[in-house]
């Protein structure tokens, strides 16, 4: 029971000491137009590393800015069942992002009724897909240049439906083309560069500079806005180990790229100048402080495509929830855009953490059950898969209790000879066939889903929005605090009945007091699916814990039993009579 509360300490911790206090509301507002590009012409790739903000930022010595005139811009509108994006004819990017299936839990997004709007996930002041043309020398600002669109307004109903921006910008003819689809948040783009020369040219695609928040709790939330770029495998550049007024310039070429927040995400994926197919050609990425403050909550990200020289540029765009069929979907790996665990350990996480969020999602879908019912459901399926393992660890742990007394002496009668005491002590676990390490390897063996089990009941948002009994959302601490104090006198119930029928230990009583609390402080305002895991979890191992206190009893009492004597009469005391 220790080892699994040091484990859930070690996954905690780490989230515990990061928290910050939580930044205004508002982001500062960044301008459209942004620092001068952010990288060199398709011949040469940006550079490895950290670099400042002038080296990774800067033009080569002959480019020349080119910035289309001031003119007003339109706003087209784009509808489905699932979403309304909005695209301004400046620039054909997209400015407004709502999803019509998720409420917004941030409390400024509550209308004067009480009432949740839907959520909101850019930021007004730069939108996304703005991009910049780097060609012969010149770098032509196609995020400031007006565009006529073929519609004002569509409703993607049964079939993709495709919107065109078409203009001029430096001389290089532009059409844009979005492709919508009714059932899913991906959207197909193309680009025409007509007069890009024999040489190509390098389009820099800017994927904005974070989301607005649309969570209660702003300050978690911050604490997952980064980059997230697919090589061999992803990376994760959180905005929050960036620098103040710096940028990270990171290498490709990737398979994609992508902008995240703690539930939403806008990925993009380039293809080639055929229409293959994903070739990894996103040259670059550029992730640039905008916000500055301790941990940023605003970085600039900003991806490099190369154009060939047929002037024609593919790529798509996953703007929206990181729903796990979705991601999946999407191909390359694009699930792995939330990585669970830290580095070093996805490797080993990430299998479970798939599999418990498939067959989480599995049960609500397919047997409809609500994810409250799933989570108690698979608290008490994971300790009925993991009872062998718990009774042979449980088993040998009471037997090496049993002979704790022969051990202690032993200690004490060869204290001065270690050889000896070595040699000793494995006689004494041989004579009562009892292996040291028993009790160990079957507690180890459940480490990975544990603390794979952590993360995806603290970050899947399949969970967000769920009610469950009194409590409105399963991705939000208990309001009233029940689940966590359940799980806090559980915990305290099997410590106590672990230690009945012990010899008495200051240190283990002192435990059984103190891990409780500790576990109660640090997981009072995680989100109550979680602790509702933990708490069915204590539940379901008190059958289990109370059993083994008895066989220890049973043992305990064999020991002690005391042992009848009998004896014949003398034979001289029969002679006498």
């Amino acid at each position: 029971m220790y080892a699994i509360a040091l484990i859930l300490l070690i996954a905690v911790v780490p989230g515990f000491l990061m928290r910050r206090k939580a930044p205004p509301p508002v982001v500062k507002p960044v301008a459209t137009q942004g620092p001068a590009a952010a990288g060199t012409p398709a011949t040469s790739p940006p550079a490895l590393g950290v670099s400042s903000q002038a080296d990774s930022m800067a033009l080569p010595a002959d480019s020349q800015r080119v910035v289309a005139p001031a003119v007003p811009e339109d706003t087209v509108v784009v509808r489905s069942a699932l979403y309304r994006y909005a695209l301004s004819t400046r620039g054909g990017r997209i400015v407004s992002s709502r999803f019509t299936r998720y409420e917004s839990m941030n409390p400024a997004d509550t209308n004067t009724a009480g009432a949740r709007d839907t959520i909101e996930v850019l930021q007004p002041t730069t939108g996304l897909l703005a991009t910049r043309l780097v060609v012969g020398g010149r770098t032509i600002d196609i995020g400031a240049t007006v565009f006529t669109a073929s519609v004002d307004s569509v409703v993607v109903t049964n079939a993709p439906v495709s919107v065109t921006f078409s203009g001029e910008a430096g001389g290089i003819g532009i059409v844009r083309t979005y492709t919508f689809a009714p059932d899913d948040y991906q959207i197909q783009v193309e680009g025409r560069y007509t007069g890009v020369g024999d040489a190509g040219a390098t389009l820099l695609v800017d994927l904005g500079n974070g989301f607005r928040n649309t969570e209660s709790n702003a300050d978690e939330n911050y604490r997952e806005y980064g980059v997230v770029t697919k090589l061999n495998d992803t990376e994760l550049t959180r905005f929050s180990s960036l620098e103040p007024a710096s940028s990270r310039t990171l290498t490709g070429p990737f398979e994609w790229v992508a902008l995240k927040s703690k539930y939403f995400v806008a990925g993009l994926f380039a293809y080639d100048s055929t229409g293959a197919g994903i070739v990894g050609n996103i040259g670059g990425v550029v992730a640039q402080v905008t916000d500055i403050v301790k941990n940023p909550t605003s970085a600039r990200v900003t991806a490099s495509i190369t154009v060939p020289t047929s002037g024609i540029a593919r790529w798509r765009i996953y703007l929206g929830p990181m729903e796990y069929d979705r991601l999946t979907a999407m191909g390359r790996d694009f699930d792995d855009v939330n990585p669970y665990g830290w580095p070093g350990f996805r490797t080993v996480i990430r299998p479970f953490a798939v599999a418990i969020r498939t067959l989480f999602v599995w049960l609500h879908s397919t047997l409809g059950m609500g994810y409250g019912m799933v989570i108690v459901t698979f608290g008490i399926l994971v300790r009925i898969l993991l009872w062998p393992l718990n009774q042979k660890a449980m088993r040998s742990m009471t037997a090496m209790q049993a002979i704790q007394p022969e051990l202690t002496a032993l200690q004490a009668r060869h204290k001065d000879d270690p050889q000896r005491l070595q040699q000793e002590m494995l006689k004494l676990y041989k004579t009562n066939n009892v292996n040291p390490f028993g009790g160990c390897w079957p507690m180890l063996l459940p480490y990975p889903l544990l603390l794979a089990v952590f993360f995806v009941l603290a970050n899947t948002i399949e969970l967000r929005g769920e009610q469950f009994l009194w409590m409105p959302d399963l991705s939000r601490a208990d309001p009233l605090y029940i689940i966590p104090i359940v799980m806090a006198i559980s915990m305290f119930g099997l410590s106590k009945i672990s230690t009945m029928g012990m010899p008495p230990n200051p240190q283990s009583k002192m435990m059984m007091y103190m891990m409780p609390v500790v576990m109660l402080v640090f997981l009072l305002n995680f989100a109550s699916g979680l602790n509702l895991y933990y708490a069915v979890q204590n539940l379901a191992s008190l059958p289990q814990q109370w059993l083994i206190m008895q066989q220890r009893q049973k043992l305990a009492l064999a020991r002690v039993a005391p042992v009848t004597v009998h004896t014949k009469p003398a034979a001289n005391a029969k002679r006498s009579k």
